[in-house]
């Protein structure tokens, strides 16, 4: 049984999609939440409506993950509006499609910031907060094991260093009693990746299951993996992708 009752959680990314399906996870299991976002106000508020309808505090917090005094800031404003912060989950992401040869070096930045940096800039910020018994989770994706077409080149490459973070991560906090792992979704229906999309038959056709995934099954293997169940479990990449990758 997951257990997150008296826990604090900061979900990065959480007014929509997975990091949505992720903050609203975690409060029905019992923990309070905070959540990033960086332009949907109105979809904040609605996440904020549930989770205060599951009877769990919730509060939303603009930032820029592409900035860092917006992600010291975002950790500061969460951890003094919970009273904590237990675990974090890093959901944020953005997404490209193109071939590397003709890659907007902007683009890419805006890649690396977003994907890369924000991530491994929030967990610096929350470690002091970790006590014993604390999680960090960070939404990786399939692709950082297999890059099945051209064109993703760059994005699969930040998603594969989410890897290497989360596996070195572990081994520095370990001996606090932390741990720190990557849940790699597959093809999820998504405003970015929708079940009734133009590449969806071809998505399907590489899962053993046939089907996408729904935000709120990458959001129960998070919540397992930060409540005390998953607690032998750290450094570990868990793939929920109906298949995908069998």
């Amino acid at each position: 049984m997951i257990n997150l009752n008296g826990k604090f959680a900061l979900v990065t990314g959480g007014s929509r999609g997975i990091g949505a399906a992720i903050a609203q996870a975690l409060a029905q299991n019992g923990a309070d939440v905070a959540f990033t976002y960086r332009n949907s106000p109105d979809k904040a508020q609605l996440v904020i409506k549930v989770i205060e309808g599951l009877g769990r505090r919730a509060f939303s917090i603009q930032a820029d993950n592409t900035d860092p005094e917006a992600i010291a800031r975002a950790v500061r404003e969460a951890a003094g509006h919970l009273g904590g912060i237990d675990i974090l989950v890093n959901s944020a992401a953005i997404g490209h499609n193109g071939k590397i040869a003709d890659l907007d070096l902007n683009e890419y930045q805006a890649l690396m910031d977003t994907n890369v940096r924000a991530p491994v800039l929030f967990a610096r910020a929350v470690i002091p907060h970790l006590k014993a018994g604390g999680r960090i989770v960070s939404i990786g994706s399939g692709l950082a094991e297999r890059v099945p077409f051209p064109g993703l080149t760059a994005y699969a490459m930040t998603k594969a260093a989410l890897v290497a973070f989360t596996r070195g991560l572990s081994r520095e906090l370990g001996p606090q009693g932390i741990t720190v792992n990557i849940v790699h979704p597959g093809a999820t229906d998504t405003d970015a990746n929708p079940a009734s999309g133009p590449a969806a038959e071809f998505q399907k056709g590489m899962t053993s299951l046939g089907r996408f995934g729904e935000p709120k099954e990458i959001a129960n293997a998070v919540a397992f993996l930060a409540s005390p169940a998953a607690s032998l479990i750290t450094g570990a990449s868990v793939l929920v992708d109906a298949g995908a990758l069998a």
